[in-house]
């Protein structure tokens, strides 16, 4: 039976929408990949009724409480107070952390106060959890065999305390036999589809492996897990994907953690192809997606934005009659824009995107939501519609994944 954990994120900031709370998310991916199952995310305010209610209720379900928030030097940061009260102990000074804090102040040039000071006062019955980044060391705490850490909320000072002392105590504590995920990556079917497509496959899995559907913006996960022997349970899940591979493989861009861009950049590496890209009604969006993988820069030439149609003619090249005849969002439009911005930018391969992303600007013939995506490369240029949503953001998402997936598609041919 796995570890049962739950996640407490404590700050006013959070239930008032003004800070989004990704720490609860990076953590159940963390543990997850330990094998420790979270079972339960609360997100309360700097209450002192609030926390002890719900660290009382936490300990009754769960071998693992970590807490984020509420260690800052102000009267309004409650959690170590509220946790000196709930294991009914009292404070003394941490040389150690008062230390380290020191040491920041003195390598930033700053002066240090007495309530800086205080941070290094922690409850008695504590391990101070270092904090190499921050004034806010954490705290972890042993009880009836079960262990609650408080964390501070910033993002960056949470995950390096994580890294370096939490989940090594952690696995050492908790962990015998891990969970042991692989994912397949596919993009281009619907859930359903593909659920029909493996369906005989999927009855014939061992028991002990389950699958799970995650659909995505125009893509769907499938995600194998099971338990036990590192080595042998990773042999028996690849022997699966290696039977299921067959009937899919022509949706499948990637594994594990790979997202579609990602993928991109692979293919055009491993064949040397360089890219630009045209896009319209994504405004950038498809460029930035592009420019978030690391390296992109060795086959990624650039990008323009013809939003007008004068910029599309003058600067691209894309004749005033092509316009004038079919319009901005058309096939004719998309096939000039990528096969020009590919000479322009002196690529193998060539993008553009023009569309009706709304909510304003559709006709009866062009209603919102319709999309033309054109290719080009040194031996075809191609094109396709699609006819998307009424709303703007998820229109200017999927028209940049649908783009990359006709990447894929095309590099797949040559």
């Amino acid at each position: 039976m796995p570890a049962k954990a739950i996640l407490i994120s404590i700050g006013d900031e959070i239930l008032y929408g003004q800070t989004l709370d990704t720490n609860s998310h990076w953590m159940s991916g963390e543990l997850d990949s330990l094998g420790i199952r979270v079972i339960k995310k609360v997100t309360i305010g700097d209450s002192k009724d609030e926390i002890l209610l719900h660290l009382s209720e936490a300990e009754k379900s769960a071998d693992i409480i970590l807490i984020t928030g509420g260690l800052g030097p102000t009267n309004d940061d409650l959690t170590k107070p509220c946790l000196v009260e709930y294991f009914n102990t009292h404070l003394i000074r941490n040389e150690e952390v008062l230390k380290n804090i020191q040491t920041l102040f003195s390598k930033a040039g700053r002066e240090m106060s007495d309530l800086n000071e205080q941070q290094a006062d922690l409850p008695a019955n504590c391990v101070a959890v270092p904090n190499l980044i921050g004034t806010a060391p954490g705290m972890w705490f042993e009880r009836n065999q079960k262990v609650i850490v408080s964390m501070p909320g910033v993002p960056y000072e949470m995950k390096r305390m994580m890294q370096d002392t939490i989940l090594p105590k952690l696995r050492s504590a908790f962990i015998k036999d891990g969970i042991y995920h692989r994912m397949i990556r596919t993009i281009g079917i619907p859930e359903s589809k593909l659920a029909e497509q493996i369906e005989k496959w999927e009855q014939s899995l061992p028991n002990h492996i389950k699958l799970a559907y995650l659909p995505t913006m125009g893509s769907v996960k499938l995600r194998l897990t099971t338990s036990g022997d590192g080595e042998k349970v990773k042999k028996e899940v690849q022997h699966e994907i290696d039977k299921v591979l067959p009937l899919i493989d022509k949706y499948v861009y990637g594994f594990d953690n790979e997202e579609i861009e990602e993928a991109i950049g692979r293919m055009l590496k491993e064949k040397k192809y360089s890219l630009a890209v045209a896009e319209s009604c994504t405004g950038g969006f498809l460029s930035h997606k592009i420019t978030s993988v690391p390296g992109s820069s060795e086959w990624f030439n650039g990008a323009f934005v013809p939003y007008s149609n004068q910029l599309k003619n003058e600067q691209l090249h894309v004749g005033k009659e092509i316009i004038q005849n079919h319009g901005a969002v058309s096939e004719p439009v998309v096939l000039a824009l990528a096969e020009n911005v590919r000479k322009e930018f002196r690529t193998n391969v060539g993008i553009s995107i023009s569309g009706v992303a709304g909510p304003g600007g559709g006709t009866k013939e062009k209603p919102v939501g319709t999309v033309w995506i054109g290719y080009s490369d040194e031996k075809r240029t191609v094109a396709k519609k699609l006819q998307l949503t009424k709303d703007r953001g998820i229109n200017i998402q999927y028209s940049a994944i649908a783009a990359l997936n006709m990447i894929r598609i095309n590099l797949d041919k040559d």
